[in-house]
């Protein structure tokens, strides 16, 4: 077969129903606000951390009520925890707050060390 200068990839397909949505559960229990994220991008948009690496607060909320936790931990140590993001959120979330959780999420859930 001749090579066309392009290759396919394997598609990518989330499984929601064997995904761990533990830690989604345990943030929605502590942090009401967590369940009005829009996902509008706001706060990725906002986000001091987010200029310098790849850290992305609207893709670990994505990711965490996906239950995709490996992302997740990867991501979450870059936050600075400046606050940016609540005071930019429209809809009131406490960001802040979801970091602290989801990193309490790791350690109680998973004896995960954050």
């Amino acid at each position: 077969m001749k090579n066309f200068g392009f290759s396919s990839i394997k598609t990518r397909v989330i499984d929601y129903d064997r995904n761990n949505k533990s830690v989604s559960e345990y943030i929605l229990e502590r942090e009401p606000s967590f369940a009005l994220c829009i996902g509008c991008g706001g706060c990725a948009a906002t986000c001091s951390a987010a200029r310098f690496t790849d850290m992305s607060l609207r893709k670990i909320n994505i990711l965490i009520k996906r239950g995709e936790n490996d992302e997740v931990r990867r991501l979450m140590n870059k936050c600075m925890l400046c606050g940016k993001c609540t005071l930019v959120c429209p809809r009131g979330v406490n960001t802040r707050n979801v970091i602290f959780l989801t990193q309490q999420a790791y350690r109680k859930l998973d004896n995960y060390a954050v």
